[in-house]
């Protein structure tokens, strides 16, 4: 669906870019799959560079990490900026909801495995199953999303695409 007039070739790409946030943080939930399918890997190739920057950089701001920082420009500067075409604005939002759901199933697991092992459980295949879920299902949506944006195309998700529409009205 196009919505809001049509965007030139510049804002479907920028529109693209806050997709990079996501899938480097849901690297992690990446592991058990990564190393039951190796050639998975290669997704991950072109971020590579992304990866080693952020990296870098978490390790000059320790205390609140540059995750949080890009997050906040983001979405003072792209979301918050009625300046910044709608088509822009929704995708970068759609990003960072992205990125909070990675980030609320990361707290969730880690208090889970923190009242496993206070309970001497030990349940590997669960957290296996969950972190494989958990990065198919955000890789998923951000591929989805940069491919529809790519298009000039607005992404629908389920809840992620109705909040994202929702907190970017004009």
């Amino acid at each position: 669906m196009t919505w809001r007039g049509s965007s030139t070739t510049q804002h479907r790409l920028l529109s693209c870019l806050p997709y990079i946030l996501p899938l480097i943080q849901v690297s992690a939930f990446g592991i058990f799959l990564f190393s039951q399918f190796p050639f998975l890997r290669l997704l991950y190739v072109p971020l590579i560079p992304f990866i080693q920057l952020q990296a870098y950089l978490n390790q000059l701001i320790p205390f609140i990490g540059i995750d949080f920082v890009i997050f906040f420009a983001l979405y003072l500067l792209v979301v918050r900026n009625e300046k910044v075409q709608h088509f822009i604005r929704f995708h970068t939002l759609q990003a960072l909801l992205l990125s909070i759901f990675a980030y609320l199933c990361m707290a969730i697991l880690q208090l889970i495995g923190i009242v496993q092992q206070g309970a001497s459980i030990s349940v590997p295949l669960f957290g296996d199953v969950m972190n494989t879920l958990i990065f198919l299902a955000v890789v998923g949506a951000s591929i989805y999303s940069i491919v529809q944006a790519v298009r000039g195309l607005y992404a629908e998700i389920p809840l992620i695409s109705q909040a994202a529409y929702t907190g970017t009205r004009d």
